[in-house]
């Protein structure tokens, strides 16, 4: 038995929710990700920026002192010790002559190049230039320069935050103007009455939705077909059984009024010869009920020796046809063994137990009822000739005039010779009709040239081409 699937514990069963909530996550993670990316670049970036303006400071000092400087001693430029450069010159003898801060208290002895230097409680970036003359010092307080590249790298990310809000809301938007097409499927179906089973709509259904809109469309044609299988099963049981069972409420009658036990006997034998009809058109009904229903669900198929099922039926029906002086045969079978055929081996033997009633009740006594199997072609086949396996009934009986053939497959039409007293329902030919739109298979009715009656030839299509079948 199949059980259902169950979601995940807790996840959301609405599709919606499942996707905004993956979506906005992979937006959220994705904007996180690139945001720290974004940060570590930028921080580096402006540390590059930074010892890029330094070594610029350094060069620039190159050419000469600032005229306040020239002279002995330290000659310092009031500036703000927070200022973002600190810069200090030194003499080859370790004098002090330019100081941009005073107090700065970095090392006279620099390494040259770039350089961490720690002093007065912080750590400076230093970076020494020696001349022919002199040595420049450029330095910048670390914590400046983190406090200033923080502040670059999250004026990088302002964008990014203001777009990850704006790429939440149009995710949001097109998840639901995506699923518009099947809230519209839904309101449909949550609309409907329970006996509307017209196919659904699928116009711009996404393509994974539409394959099951398509299935249920086609389940509600198979359950149409059942229900209207049903309506005429019970329309035509009403309708024909009405005769019958007055004729028999009539016999009873009869019966009752018999005077001695002659008259007691023919109303006897009459009223079984009623049941039986009656027994035999509900018997019929049944099957014809049953096999629409099966047509209309798509009932499973077999692979199917028709062979086998031809002899079988033959066998059955040879003390009936031999009781009716009718001589019943099977033809001559190929030498090479015929292809299986799919389908239900009860339903075929149905059909071909119907013909060969049909056969033996309309043929007269003397006549002759034989049964060909053969393999042909269909030319009607998407890629050409499909192979098929024929099954021919004919008969030496009046057959059926031209004129009749396409109602004969209608419930209760029975032709002239049947009204003449040959008996019946009207049902058999519908019966086979039925069960051969169940298995894909062509039914032709036309004359038979060998033995001057009717001629119903059946192509079922094979069920695979096998070693040493040929056309």
């Amino acid at each position: 038995m199949r059980t259902a699937r169950r979601f995940p514990v807790g996840l959301p069963r609405s599709l919606r929710v499942r996707l905004l909530v993956f979506l906005l996550a992979a937006v959220a993670l994705a904007a996180a990700v690139q945001g720290a990316l974004a940060y570590r670049s930028a921080l580096a970036e402006a540390d590059a920026l930074f010892d890029y303006h330094m070594q610029q400071t350094a060069f620039a000092l190159r050419a000469g002192l600032p005229p306040m400087a020239q002279g002995a001693g330290p000659a310092p430029l009031p500036e703000d010790e927070n200022h973002e450069f600190i810069v200090q010159i030194w003499t080859q003898e370790g004098l002090r002559i330019f100081e941009s801060a005073v107090g700065a208290a970095l090392p006279q002895i620099a390494v040259l190049g770039f350089a961490d230097v720690p002093a007065r409680g912080t750590t400076y970036r230093v970076f020494s230039l020696q001349t022919r003359a002199q040595v420049i010092q450029v330095a910048q307080d670390m914590a400046v320069r983190r406090s200033m590249a923080r502040a670059l790298a999250l004026r990088s990310l302002l964008p990014l935050a203001l777009m990850a809000p704006l790429l939440a809301l149009a995710v949001w938007a097109a998840v639901s103007r995506l699923l518009v097409p099947v809230d519209r499927v839904r309101s449909e179906l949550a609309q409907r009455q329970a006996g509307d089973l017209s196919p659904v709509d699928a116009a711009a259904l996404p393509d994974e939705v539409e394959p099951l809109v398509r299935e249920l469309n086609l389940l509600f044609a198979r359950v149409q077909q059942a229900f209207e299988a049903q309506s005429h099963f019970v329309a035509d049981a009403a309708h024909e059984l009405r005769s019958p069972l007055a004729a028999l409420k009539l016999q009873v009658q009869g019966l009752r009024r018999a005077q001695d036990e002659a008259a007691r006997r023919l109303a006897v034998a009459r009223l079984e010869a009623g049941i039986d009809r009656a027994a035999g058109l509900v018997e019929q009904l049944l099957v014809l009920a049953r096999q629409e229903a099966h047509a209309a669900q798509g009932a499973p198929a077999d692979p199917v020796d028709l062979t086998g099922v031809v002899r079988l039926v033959l066998a059955d029906l040879a003390p009936a046809a031999q009781a009716s002086g009718i001589d019943l045969g099977l033809a001559p079978l190929p030498d090479a063994p015929l292809p299986a055929i799919a389908g239900q081996q009860e339903a075929l033997r149905i059909l071909l137990r119907n013909l060969l009633d049909n056969a033996i009740k309309y043929t007269p006594a003397g006549g002759t009822v034989d049964v060909t199997l053969r393999t042909a072609a269909r030319p009607d086949g998407p890629s050409g000739p499909t192979p098929v396996v024929e099954l021919v009934v004919e008969d030496s009986g009046p057959g059926i005039p031209e004129a009749e053939r396409g109602r004969v497959f209608d419930r209760f039409y029975r032709t002239a010779a049947g009204a003449q007293g040959a008996g019946g329902s009207g049902l058999g030919l519908a019966i086979v009709h039925a069960i051969a739109r169940l298995h894909g298979a062509t039914l032709v009715l036309e004359s038979s040239r060998r033995l001057g009656g009717l001629c119903v030839v059946l192509g079922f299509p094979v069920l695979a081409r096998e070693p040493g079948f040929a056309l």
